[in-house]
């Protein structure tokens, strides 16, 4: 239907614009939405520049209306100034218009009619369609004019770099040298411009590395854009989950991790020319080791240029490192920053479960108040500790701005949600400044602009691993000097600023020159299997520009060992090959591929990208009730790990119920939406590396449906994809005005819109990475597990966890739900971590059997026989004020150390097992403890014969010890136990049973041959493994997979000489009496 117009003295309801009226309408109704419909599908569609529906579409037509209203203005001023004057025009001339024109300097333009005229546009009035062709193409000569504008400020911002000065001087030294050290201090541009200058020198193949995802991305945005390359692929990204990297691309910024990863796979990089390492200053684990690879790579690929870029610290570090290279030193764009040294007196603390006192930061915000007028913008940054701090000083900031009206309080740190992160980011109304307390995460990893004032709190934590107790501890120290002068540069980017040091300056004299590197602090297990698949020789001797603690070698060394993945040489085991390229810790990738092996891979892989990820639950919603009653009928009293599944599988199923808002969902739980994300993207991953491997057959492709399903799905995909190409190219999330409210809180002006009213980034690239019918489909049928299966599922995860494990103290039954203490085999009196779904409810924990004591719990629990002991297993032990589990799961005691301990000390009987050396079991009947270890023994042996036929199908065995399992030989003393990978040895403990134990034999009947022999509990364990009639009760093919060590002496053998044929052979007391019955 077309438009409504109004004619002279003609009413506009009802009428309508005919074609072969003499009088043309002299007003249109562009307002009407079906009016903008029709010329939105004629001018903006998919393949114009302006698509139909897009942010920018919304612009034009604002720029239309004001367009409309300033022609009826300057129509109407010209008739007021001129009435009645006739036009004067020019005489007319060949191809020359009658009367000028601004439209007539454009250069562009817009398709004619006879190619517009097929959208849909011929019964629309001519005048019109020129109308707003004419509008289109103002609107685009705007744009050009406004881009060409930046364009020019662009290159003046890049020419005043202090780094401009020093590009040619850079090649020219890359020219003459293999590695070359850029030193510049924050702010010279390093970062933009040296890629930038590589690929005008004509090097086409140039990666960047990063230490974090973030900053490849902003920074692959920020040169493309330098680049005039932003809608091209001249200039791309490649992180984990995500990449722009095609053929085309000549700069490629990735992350440290990704690179050392290609290198694994094509160890000499013939893909790149120059590869700029970024941030080496920092220290981060990965690029020490990728200097040491890069460091004995660069003799074979001479052609290979390095260019090291750091802060200006410890330069010549890096520079002897690689044989004097050159360094190129580049002052910093920092402006005057004054120091204010403010040593914390000795002040009675203003409440005891205060660990820090807030009121010295408050006295900052006062002078800052004081001295400075609001009109003055300039926000403050508060660099502290760790949470605990933050939320100290948060409570007294957000007080004092309530009182004031002059600040809005933000904390930052990792644990807190996208959306309250991003906050900082935002800017705050007219004479307000911000006040963000934050931990060192904003030295480095996150720039905020408009900062003006600093307060340098001098302390910072730091994890580090403690490989005796196995714990990662996070503990507080003092900063070192590089650190507090990157803390003060962060006052000076934008003006000049203040930085308040609230410690002495002898204090500041008394720092480390550099912080510790992490190399030196963290668990090395993940290096070393690292390195040992990229074959780079023995971590021990690899050159590490600074080495780490040969006792933390040792202790990844061995860890690895008896997690499998190392054999007694210290070589790659099948299992150990594969869980290198896992991107998980060590325990998760054993979850995986053991559950694929079981036929749980579903389950497992949700599971194992939950505990991969930082915890999707809130901080903030610990103290929410509402959010805890919402959350409480997902969570799970078989362990942290099985809620986290059912998070995720309530999630998905939220996701495919399209008309219910996901974000809503997770809001109202206290969950944080990002990292289940991150769990999708995750579980997808691992899936693929199984399916590459074999382990995992991979999913067959859905069944295309009809041809219209078809069409709509595509359409779908078109308008997602159309939804990410607009959010990129509009730079992704805007910056919001802060509200006040009251001086407590940070929210922004349009917070209380619907999560509807926005585009979800994060949705839309969910949808087009995962379709969303085959994860409903796949994580329904993991929810719905047997019993049967979901005891298959807690022994994959406990065999994946062990030897993580926890005791539960015998007294804890009498101890309050916090209270609840575990032991360790490294670490005695560990407690629940606050999230723990066991902290809330410790009783499943508590033994259930009390028949034997009448009851009630006492002192003598301890003593209880019961066979429904529980042990605790945990994915990690971290120490802060206390050492915590986290994220345990719950597995019965016996059944899980008779198939998961690597050694078995027993008396006489069996009715006392030991398992590796620090937990003991008593077992009331001597026959029952018999079976239990005959089966385990079988179970075990089946267990691993299945493992290595799965890993290594069509290869050489590569795992000689593997039948040792079946191994059940009395030693002379414990320590002769051993523990190498998949051997299980009994050793009898030493007392007077062992020691008389030839005259504790006791007759008993195999009920396999029906052989009557008296034999101890042991040779009866050895006899039934090695009975010939025993049934082959393995899986298919078990008999050819048996390994040769079966075949070798048993440790029960014993020298024996026969009489009748005058030999000596090595039997066993079974094998001597066949052979005398030979005799007979």
């Amino acid at each position: 239907m077309p438009p409504p117009r109004t004619k002279k003295g003609g009413d506009p309801r009802g009428r309508h614009w005919d074609p072969g009226e003499e009088e043309a309408p002299e007003k249109w109704d562009w307002n009407c939405p079906e009016t903008r419909r029709l010329f939105e599908n004629a001018f903006f569609r998919d393949e114009d520049y302006i698509r139909q529906g897009s942010e920018e579409c919304q612009k034009f037509w604002a720029f239309f209306e004001r367009l409309q209203r300033f022609q009826s203005l300057k129509a109407t001023s010209k008739r007021e100034k001129d009435p009645g004057c006739p036009k004067h025009s020019v005489p007319a001339l060949a191809d020359l218009p009658r009367t000028y024109d601004p439209r007539y300097r454009i250069n562009l333009s817009v398709l004619g009619p006879d190619t517009r005229g097929s959208r849909g546009l011929g019964r629309q009035p001519p005048e019109r369609v020129a109308e707003f062709r004419r509008a289109l193409l103002h609107y685009l000569d705007f744009g050009q004019k406004q881009a060409f504008g930046r364009l020019a400020k662009l290159q003046q911002e890049r020419a005043a770099l202090p780094i401009a000065q020093y590009g040619n001087r850079i090649l020219q030294t890359l020219k003459g040298h293999q590695v070359v050290v850029v030193a510049g201090d924050t702010g010279c541009g390093k970062s933009t411009q040296v890629p930038q200058y590589l690929l005008a020198a004509g090097f086409s193949h140039v990666a960047c590395t990063q230490p974090r995802r973030i900053a490849c991305i902003s920074l692959a945005k920020r040169v493309s854009f330098e680049s005039l390359s932003q809608y091209g692929s001249q200039v791309g990204y490649q992180i984990r989950f995500e990449s722009t990297r095609t053929a085309a691309t000549k700069i490629v910024f990735l992350t440290v991790g990704l690179l050392l990863r290609q290198i694994q796979r094509e160890p000499s990089l013939p893909q790149y020319q120059v590869l700029i390492v970024d941030e080496v200053h920092e220290r981060h684990l990965h690029n020490d080791f990728l200097l040491g690879v890069l460091r004995r790579l660069l003799p074979k690929r001479p052609d290979l240029k390095v260019v090291l870029m750091s802060a200006t610290i410890n330069i010549s570090l890096f520079s002897s490192y690689f044989g004097g290279a050159p360094v190129v030193q580049v002052p910093g764009r920092l402006f005057p920053i004054t120091v204010v040294y403010q040593p914390q007196e000795a002040e009675p603390a203003a409440s005891k479960s205060e660990k820090l006192d807030p009121r010295p930061f408050l006295r900052v915000l006062e002078a800052i108040d004081s001295k400075y007028p609001p009109e003055e913008r300039g926000d403050l940054l508060v660099f502290l500790s760790g949470m605990a701090e933050i939320s100290s000083v948060l409570e007294a900031a957000q007080t004092y701005a309530g009182r004031t009206q002059r600040w809005v309080v933000l904390p930052l740190h990792s644990t807190l949600s996208v959306a309250d992160q991003d906050k900082v980011f935002d800017v705050a109304p007219p004479g307000v400044r911000k006040c963000i307390l934050s931990t060192n995460i904003a030295e480095t990893s996150v720039t905020i602009d408009g900062i003006r004032f600093v307060v340098d709190s001098g302390k910072v934590k730091e994890m580090g691993y403690d490989p005796q107790a196995k714990l990662h501890r996070l503990q507080e120290f003092w900063i070192s000097q590089a650190s507090a002068e990157q803390r003060k540069g962060r006052a000076g980017r934008t003006g000049p600023g203040v930085c308040f040091r609230l410690y002495a300056e002898s204090d500041y004299d008394a720092f480390a020159p550099y912080p510790v590197p992490e190399i030196r602090r963290v668990a090395l297990d993940a290096l070393v299997l690292q390195m040992k698949s990229m074959n780079v020789g023995d971590p021990r001797t690899f050159p590490f520009i600074e080495p780490p603690p040969p006792a933390s070698l040792e202790t990844a060394i061995l860890y690895l060992r008896d997690q499998g993945a190392l054999d007694s040489s210290e070589a790659l085991t099948p299992i150990g090959s594969l869980l290198a390229q896992l991107p998980v810790d060590v325990v998760i990738g054993k979850m995986l591929i053991l559950g694929s092996m079981f036929h749980l891979a579903e389950p497992v892989l949700t599971i194992a990208a939950a505990l991969s990820v930082q915890s999707p639950f809130t901080r903030s919603a610990q103290s929410h009730p509402e959010c805890a009653a919402a959350r409480r009928p997902l969570e799970s009293d078989q362990g942290d790990p099985f809620t986290l599944f059912n998070v995720f599988n309530a999630w998905v199923q939220v996701k495919s119920e399209r008309r219910r808002n996901s974000r809503k969902w997770c809001r109202h739980r206290g969950i944080e939406e990002h990292r289940l994300y991150e769990m999708a993207n995750l579980r997808r991953q691992f899936k693929e590396l199984l399916e590459d491997h074999g382990l995992l057959a991979r999913a067959q492709a859905a069944t295309p449906g009809d041809s219209y399903h078809r069409l709509q799905q595509r359409r779908e995909r078109r308008a997602l994809y159309h939804l990410k190409r607009q959010h990129e190219a509009g730079g992704g999330r805007r910056r919001k005005v802060l509200r006040l409210q009251g001086g407590l809180d940070g929210g922004s002006s349009d917070e209380d819109q619907g999560p509807g009213d926005g585009v979800d980034i994060q949705d839309v690239k969910f949808q087009l990475r995962h379709s969303l019918d085959q994860l409903q489909a796949a994580t329904s049928s993991a929810q719905d597990l047997t019993q049967d299966q979901m005891a298959l599922l807690k022994l994959v995860l406990g065999r994946g966890l062990y030897p993580q494990l926890a005791v539960p103290d015998p007294f804890n039954s009498s101890r309050k739900d916090s209270d609840q203490v575990f032991h360790t085999r490294s670490q005695q009196g560990t407690v629940l971590h606050p999230t723990c779904i066991f902290a809330n409810s410790p009783e499943v924990l508590h033994t259930q059997e009390r028949e034997a004591r009448g009851g009630e719990a006492s002192r003598d629990d301890k003593d209880k026989m019961s066979s429904k002991h529980q042990l605790l297993t945990f994915v990690s032990l971290l120490e802060t004020n206390k050492p915590y589990l986290v994220n345990c799961v719950r597995i019965p005691a016996l059944q899980s150390l008779l198939l998961f301990s690597r050694s078995l000390d027993t008396n006489g009987d069996c009715s006392r097992l030991v398992a590796d050396s620090w937990l003991e079991l008593q077992l009331a009947e001597s026959e029952c403890a018999v079976r239990l270890l005959a089966a385990s023994v079988r179970l075990r042996a089946h267990w691993e014969s299945a493992l290595d036929r799965q890993l290594a199908r069509q290869a050489q065995r590569r795992w000689p010890e593997m039948g040792q399992e079946a191994t059940a030989a009395p030693v002379d003393c414990k320590e002769a136990a051993d523990l190498s990978r998949d051997l299980l040895q009994f050793a009898a403990s030493e007392n007077d049973m062992d020691l008389y134990s030839d005259c504790l034999r006791t007759f008993w009947t195999c009920p396999h041959c029906g052989l009557h022999l008296p034999l101890t509990p042991l040779e009866r364990i050895a006899h039934e493994n090695t009975c010939p009639e025993a049934p082959q009760d393995g899986p298919p093919g078990a008999e050819e997979a048996t390994p040769e060590p079966l075949q070798k002496a048993s440790g029960l053998q014993r020298p024996y000489h026969c009489e009748a044929c005058q030999k000596d052979f090595l039997f066993t007391p079974t094998e001597v009496l066949r052979h005398r019955r030979q005799h007979l």
